[in-house]
């Protein structure tokens, strides 16, 4: 069974017509490394899932400097949601960081579920959900918690992936530059 159908039925029991119908209005995609999904400016046309690889959401502000807002590996989602939704340019980038082959749902054809398959209209209200708890706790994270514990909570997030995704985008995740981060991970080993 596919990797996303896995994913819709730990929220939602589909039968094999559904399951049918929903992957039919998916595609799959294969993406090299440092492929650009989604420029900052673009109006985000799809949801993305990960079947394999690793993509990143970021954002670039007026000095060039880049925040990461997410990493999704497999199994995971990833969009630019206030662009989605809104469908008005968004300003997130999403690429590609580990070869990736990756599931595109098209906003029009999500629509379209909704009205044929009901019971996705829950589904996708579950992963707005998870991801908007998500990203207050990160807020809050970064506002009270020191670099050394949002890294611990970054690595317990994201297992396993500390090793594939480059140090800077890991400082730039949990909001220090790479100098500071370079440090504190040393410092961290010596204890």
């Amino acid at each position: 069974m596919p990797l996303i159908i896995d994913n819709i039925q730990k929220h939602v029991q589909l039968t094999d017509e559904e399951k049918e119908l929903f992957l039919s209005k998916t595609e799959i995609h294969h993406y090299k490394a440092k492929t650009i999904l989604l420029n900052s400016g673009e109006v985000c046309k799809h949801s993305y899932f990960v079947n394999s690889g690793i993509l990143r959401s970021f954002n670039i502000n007026d000095n060039i400097v880049e925040h990461v807002l997410n990493f999704a590996c497999e199994g995971w989602w990833m969009g630019d949601m206030y662009s989605l939704i809104s469908q008005k340019p968004g300003n997130l980038f999403i690429e590609v960081i580990e070869d990736a082959e990756v599931v595109l749902l098209s906003k029009e054809n999500q629509e379209q579920l909704y009205s044929e398959i009901p019971k996705l209209e829950r589904f996708f209200r579950i992963l707005t959900e998870n991801s908007l708890v998500a990203n207050q706790e990160r807020i809050m994270d970064n506002l009270s918690l020191s670099a050394e514990v949002r890294y611990d909570k970054f690595l317990k997030r994201y297992a396993g992936l500390n090793h594939k995704i480059p140090q800077k985008q890991i400082a730039s995740y949990i909001g220090v530059t790479p100098e500071f981060f370079s440090k504190m991970k040393a410092k961290l080993l010596r204890k």
